[in-house]
């Protein structure tokens, strides 16, 4: 499966490199590759989840307009949302068996799930729902509620009030939150999607590199704001989304110093770039369902240098050294929180002031799993923080070193953000880091 994943993708020469245009797939092969990934996600990560987390039966329910964010992970490539009522039904068979895929629905969805409602047949909607959930009899019937992740928290008063009423009273007690197991099913990547993040990244990170150039950038002319919307821009013409609108600030010599909080408030205008400018990019894009989340810095060259001040690239190192304390107590079964501390604590120990505030990145931008931080909760954070880290998982390590600058006479924070994927016992970067100053304009490899 995975080398036919990665013989789709040469085919339509999306191996980009290095100072090469990005490309990617026409919409019609997209849509084989997504459904490709979806059917491959069903088949050899599901069971496996359902089982951790002890839930033979799982209910998805939304209606039109009101999506349940779970429900569009199992949408096939060409169904943009929930039709009608849209009611999914995983049931494991036990160990031998694949699941069992239904679509309680007017419509089957996909491939994977079969329809198993006809109204002139079957009568009532909802009631044959609560029919095939008899005949199975499952012991636990996950259903979408949480408190803690907005993501697992997608069935509606109405629809769990309706499945209840449906259901016989023996069977009512064994509704449970599938919170857990709607987590897992999210921020589990199998290994045909990393097969095809690192080229998303590198997208990515190619687009962002540009627009950090001179081809973007005319010093004393361009406003950050003109640099956000080329990248706008850009990523439309490249037939992509984007989950936020990016941001580009800017840090200089005589600008003074602020808050993390004032800085974060003001970081979208239009302040014009110049010569000696700290430029400081938070930039993401959307392609075969998966996310990136990427903060960079570049450095606009005053007339006659060719380099940023050593005290900045020291800054930087500091911002790298930070990355690789945190990454490395990264391990399986640590908390967000239990991470954090000791990241932090670490850091600290070593002459390094920090602020670490990672979460995990896949189907969702911000998206479920282990949070490492916040950039305004240093102490933990209840809930999403508590969870356990398991392998297999994506994460944008976005974090702040604080440096002194002397030539500056001032402190600088260095923002950094990479999305890295930990395999159960190292952390890699998926498209790797950065360690050197984008400069503008760039220096040619002769000078």
């Amino acid at each position: 499966m995975v080398k036919k994943f990665v013989t789709t993708l040469v085919l339509f020469g999306v191996v980009s490199t290095l100072n090469a245009s990005p490309s990617v797939l026409p919409l019609e092969e997209r849509a084989t590759v997504i459904d490709r990934l979806l059917m491959d996600r069903v088949k050899t990560i599901l069971p496996n989840l359902m089982r951790r987390s002890g839930i033979d039966m799982w209910v998805i329910i939304s209606r039109e307009y009101n999506e349940d964010p779970v429900i569009r992970t199992f949408l096939p490539a060409t169904q943009h949302a929930a039709r009608r009522t849209t009611i999914l039904l995983i049931f494991d068979r036990g160990m031998e068996q694949p699941l069992e895929t239904l679509s309680v629905s007017r419509y089957p969805v996909g491939k994977i799930f079969s329809g198993a409602w006809n109204k002139e047949e079957d009568g009532e909607q909802w009631a044959h729902l609560g029919r095939l959930i008899a005949d199975r009899n499952p012991q636990r019937i996950g259903v979408n509620y949480s408190e803690i992740y907005a993501l697992a928290d997608g069935i509606s008063h109405t629809e769990f009030d309706l499945l209840s009423k449906v259901l016989p009273k023996s069977l009512r007690g064994r509704l449970v939150s599938a919170e857990s197991l709607a987590v897992g099913w999210l921020e589990t990547r199998t290994a045909a999607e990393m097969q095809i993040y690192p080229h998303i990244v590198r997208i990515a990170h190619d687009i962002l590199a540009e627009g950090l150039s001179e081809k973007v950038i005319n010093p004393g002319i361009t406003a950050t704001d003109d640099v956000v919307w080329w990248y706008r821009n850009r990523i439309v013409e490249l037939g992509l989304s984007t989950w936020f609108h990016p941001s580009v600030s800017i840090d200089r010599a005589e600008a003074p110093e602020t808050s993390m909080t004032d800085w974060t408030l003001s970081r979208y205008g239009a302040d014009v770039i110049r010569p000696g400018d700290l430029l400081h990019v938070d930039f993401g894009i959307t392609y075969l369902r998966l996310n990136t989340d990427t903060q960079q810095h570049a450095y606009v060259l005053k007339p006659g240098e060719t380099d940023a001040p050593e005290d900045l690239k020291r800054a930087l190192a500091n911002g790298n050294r930070l990355q690789d304390i945190l990454t490395d107590n990264i391990k399986v079964g640590r908390t967000g929180n239990e991470i954090l501390a000791m990241s932090l604590q670490q850091a600290k120990n070593e002459g390094i002031t920090p602020s670490i505030y990672t979460h995990p990145i896949g189907y969702h931008g911000h998206a479920a799993g282990a949070t490492i931080g916040m950039w305004d909760q240093q102490d933990g954070v209840p809930g999403d923080g508590d969870y356990p880290v398991y392998p297999n998982t994506a994460y944008s390590i976005e974090l702040y070193a604080e440096s002194e600058v002397p030539t500056w006479g001032k402190s600088v924070r260095i923002k950094l953000e990479e999305d890295a994927f930990f395999d159960g016992k190292n952390v890699w970067y998926i498209d790797g880091r950065q360690k050197q100053f984008h400069l503008v304009p760039r220096i040619p490899a002769t000078q």
